[in-house]
């Protein structure tokens, strides 16, 4: 019985470790997109397809933008000086190209779903 109570610190120690590694292991990728000057950076993004992802977009102009993906159905209005999270769907493996709606020769990219 003494043994069994010296190894609940290491019973209890090791159940928090493994329910912190699958918090972590569920932690849905971020990725970064800033709209400056009417241009995004980076122009071309990276993701792992079937895996959803939050798109960090922070508009550093001082007008607002529509960030658009027309193959998904995406709109989304970015206030200037503001940053806007925005929860993707899981992609197929293919290339998706955004615009910024309002400035669309300067202010495009594209996401690689691979």
């Amino acid at each position: 019985m003494q043994r069994l109570t010296s190894l609940l610190p290491i019973i209890a120690l090791s159940l928090a470790l493994s329910a912190a590694c699958a918090s972590a292991a569920d932690t849905t990728p971020e990725l970064t997109l800033t709209l400056e000057q009417h241009r995004f950076t980076p122009e071309e993004l990276r993701v792992k397809a079937n895996t959803p992802f939050v798109l960090v977009i922070t508009n550093k102009d001082k007008e607002e933008e529509e960030f658009e993906i027309a193959t998904l159905r995406i709109e989304k209005m970015v206030p200037g000086g503001k940053t806007l999270p925005l929860k993707m769907p899981a992609l197929k493996p293919s290339t998706y190209v955004f615009v910024g709606e309002f400035h669309e020769k300067t202010a495009k990219g594209r996401i690689i779903a691979e």
